[in-house]
């Protein structure tokens, strides 16, 4: 098809790639002409941030936090997708680089030495777990009531939704009580998504 310039002021006839590299920059785009799906990398902003947490206390030691989890919904809401969760299991809404945030508090009445967490990590879908990042409190062995929190954080490539998950456990050198709300972040954690993989 010939191109035209048409009485209207349109164009016709332009096949894609057909204008010369260069031709068209950004002054020519009109105002939220360019999506995010339209572009890539960190251009596209933030397109993930999720946030979840446990909703009551529990003890345990050693294991994977598997039950009473919530996406947080005291003045928040997700951007996004945002995860799914089963069983304590994460998996994500798409591919990408996400920021993993990752809190625990602890409340003991003594003679515990140490307590933490890790943030584990699976590409074969949860049959095997890399631990990513582990943290421990310093320790302690007061005899009496202490308090306790981790923080950590890893970067996690996700390169497929459909065989990635991501965990998180209690590690300490005794059964912990740690200490959750439904109203606050104690035990949980955030995820964003940071660019493209």
């Amino acid at each position: 098809m010939p191109i035209a310039i048409n009485g209207s002021g349109t164009i016709t006839g332009v096949s894609v790639g057909g204008l010369p590299d260069g031709i068209v920059d950004e002054d020519m785009l009109a105002a939220n002409a360019v999506t995010a799906a339209k572009s890539s990398g960190r251009v596209k902003g933030i397109t993930e941030f999720d946030m979840w947490r446990v909703s009551s206390s529990f003890a345990q030691q050693n294991a994977v936090i598997t039950s009473n989890w919530e996406r947080a919904d005291t003045q928040f809401d997700k951007i996004g997708t945002g995860l799914t969760e089963s069983s304590g299991i994460f998996s994500f809404p798409s591919t990408g680089i996400y920021l993993i945030n990752f809190q625990i508090y602890s409340w003991e009445s003594g003679g515990t030495a140490y307590h933490g967490g890790t943030i584990d990590f699976s590409t074969d879908s949860g049959s095997n777990y890399t631990t990513r990042v582990e943290m421990l409190t310093n320790s302690y062995n007061t005899g009496s009531a202490v308090g306790g929190s981790v923080f950590m954080h890893v970067t996690l490539d996700v390169t497929n939704t459909s065989t990635n998950r991501v965990r998180f456990t209690t590690v300490g050198d005794s059964e912990i009580s740690f200490v959750a709300n439904s109203d606050q972040q104690r035990v949980g954690f955030t995820c964003l998504r940071l660019g493209d993989t």
